[in-house]
């Protein structure tokens, strides 16, 4: 869990990581146990910078972190008539050093 913690406290304004790729940086394969973890701490995180493979937010909190994108300036692409947005992980992933 503190690894968890410790790398999406890492994240900077306007980046982003996946769920894969938090759990690839602690050396698991474990996406979902990331999941875990911000569900049960991650209102003390910057919960939103962890994203879904697909570019979009977590489900049921896009509303909330569309707020938290546009405010730090990350990289988005919105669809059409949908009112849906993704993150351009191609401009906005983070990688640990």
């Amino acid at each position: 869990m503190s690894r968890v913690v410790e790398v999406v406290g890492s994240i900077p304004a306007g980046r982003v990581m996946t769920y894969g790729d938090v759990a690839a940086a602690i050396g698991s394969r474990a996406a979902r146990g990331v999941g875990s973890v911000l569900a049960h701490y991650g209102s003390e995180l910057p919960w939103w910078r962890v994203i879904r493979a697909s570019g979009h937010p977590a489900l049921d909190h896009e509303a909330e972190a569309l707020e938290h994108f546009r405010a730090e300036g990350t990289p988005l692409v919105a669809h059409a008539g949908s009112g849906s947005y993704r993150v351009r992980l191609d401009l906005a992933r983070h990688t640990p050093e």
